[in-house]
This record gives C-alpha cells, sequence and structure tokens, in this order.
C-alpha cells in the first residue's frame, strides 16, 4: 500500500489521525512526496502522527523536521533499530540531547515498550528525565515478549502514556500440544480488554489511539489485503461502541 493509499483508506474508516511509521519510512520520500501527503491529509481531515525507529540525535532531529512539515504532535520510535542498539544509559543521553528541540517545537517524542527494555526500567527513564515532551506510547501485546503482563505494563506506563496502540491478540497451543502461539486478532475479538485499557489509560492522560493490526499471511496477497481490510472496518466499529472517536 502506498501512502496515498494509507490516507484513502483511513479517510473512508472516518478515522480522526493516522500514525505513518516505519514500515512507511518517511525519510526516504522526497520532499515533495510529503508535501503532497500532507495536502491530502489536510484535504481528508486527517492528523497526522509520525513513527520510526532508533533515538540517534541526528535520527530524531531529522524525524523532527519531518514531524514539523506534517504539523505533527507526535514522534513515536524505538530505542533499537536495526543498525543501532544502545544500552539504557546511552538512549538517555542521546534523548537528553535532543529534548530542549522538542521542546522548543511543542512535539512530544513517544517511546514505544517493547520486549528489548521492562516497562520498569522505561518507568525509571521518565522518572529521572522529567520533561512534558517526553512520553510512552503503550503497545498492548510487545512486553508479552519479555513475559510481562499488560495489567503490570499498564500500571507502570500508563501514567505516562501520551499514545495507545490497540493491538487485540489471541493465545492458542500449537497443533501438537506443545507449545502456544501468540497472534493477531480483529479488536474486539481477542483476549485485550479493551474497555478495561481505555478507562485506565484514558483516565489519565490526553491519549491518542491507534489502531494497529497482525494480520495473518493468507494463500494469497489479494486474500490478505481483504483480510487485512475487514479487520480494520471490525476494529474501528467496535472502538468506536468502546467511545473513541
Amino acid at each position: 500500500m502506498t501512502l496515498s493509499g494509507l490516507l484513502e483508506q483511513a479517510a473512508l474508516l472516518k478515522v480522526g489521525v493516522v500514525q505513518i511509521a516505519d514500515n512507511l519510512p518517511l525519510h526516504k520520500l522526497d520532499p515533495i512526496e510529503r508535501r503532497d501527503a500532507r495536502e491530502q491529509a489536510e484535504e481528508l481531515g486527517l492528523a497526522i502522527e509520525v513513527g520510526t525507529r532508533g533515538v540517534e540525535p541526528a535520527h530524531l532531529l531529522c524525524y523532527l523536521e519531518i514531524a514539523a512539515e506534517f504539523d505533527a504532535v507526535l514522534l513515536r520510535t524505538l530505542t533499537h533499530n536495526a543498525d543501532s542498539q544502545p544500552c539504557l544509559e546511552q538512549a538517555e543521553k542521546w534523548i537528553r540531547q535532543v529534548l530542549p528541540q522538542f521542546e522548543d517545537a511543542g512535539i512530544t517524542l513517544g517511546l514505544k515498550n517493547y520486549e528489548k527494555l521492562s516497562h520498569r526500567d522505561l518507568a525509571a527513564l521518565l522518572r529521572r528525565i522529567d520533561s512534558r515532551n517526553l512520553g510512552i506510547c503503550l503497545d498492548t501485546v510487545n512486553s508479552l515478549g519479555s513475559l510481562e503482563t499488560l495489567k503490570d505494563v499498564v500500571e507502570n506506563l500508563g501514567p505516562f502514556t501520551v499514545n495507545l496502540h490497540i493491538k487485540d491478540f489471541a493465545i492458542d497451543r500449537v497443533p501438537q500440544m506443545m507449545g502456544f502461539l501468540v497472534s493477531g486478532s480483529p479488536a474486539g475479538a481477542g483476549r485485550l480488554e479493551i474497555p478495561w485499557l481505555l478507562e485506565q489509560v484514558a483516565s489519565q492522560n490526553n491519549t491518542s489511539a491507534v489502531l494497529e493490526q497482525w494480520p495473518p499471511l493468507l494463500e494469497t496477497g489479494e486474500a490478505t489485503i481483504a483480510n487485512e481490510r475487514n479487520w480494520a472496518e471490525q476494529g474501528v466499529r467496535y472502538l468506536r461502541s468502546c467511545g473513541c472517536t
């Protein structure tokens, strides 16, 4: 899917915000392509949030400029990418180095939880830095990879959450019964307690919510795309029934 196609699908679903993350890396588009995307989003009435991976200062400042191009108030990132895996101490130094520019621009940096960092370490990092322009992009599944429950993650990271990735999931035994498989589900059809999640997070912050999906790869590309679209339609309907706009 192209970026233009993503924006068109979002408009058809009548959502208010689209987060363009690292599966459509904005720094690889030329400025004219980004300008066209910004103008299309404005015409469709869509707010844009920007996402990437990595916390190297040069990379974050590049994406700060891109976020400003889109009038985005949020840049979501992870501490690691394919080329850089800093320890937490190094990541903190890099983040502190660029935060003044984020504060001047009025853009918030959202760190996404995932299996490489414990929720306790992330919460401690946020407390040490203590900036209104640094928060958490709370993902509802990623921390399962480090054996952390969602309730523990929400308890520790909820107060810092500036963006919520609602990703529903299933846990099933594999056919030979020796092990479990964690896979994606349409929002509202899996094991995620979405009403509880929204109550816990929304009660603490003015947080944007993004529907994220882990749809399966089916027999053909056409079937996979059709299934993903069906999941999105079903998920948006469900989230609206829970009070999301």
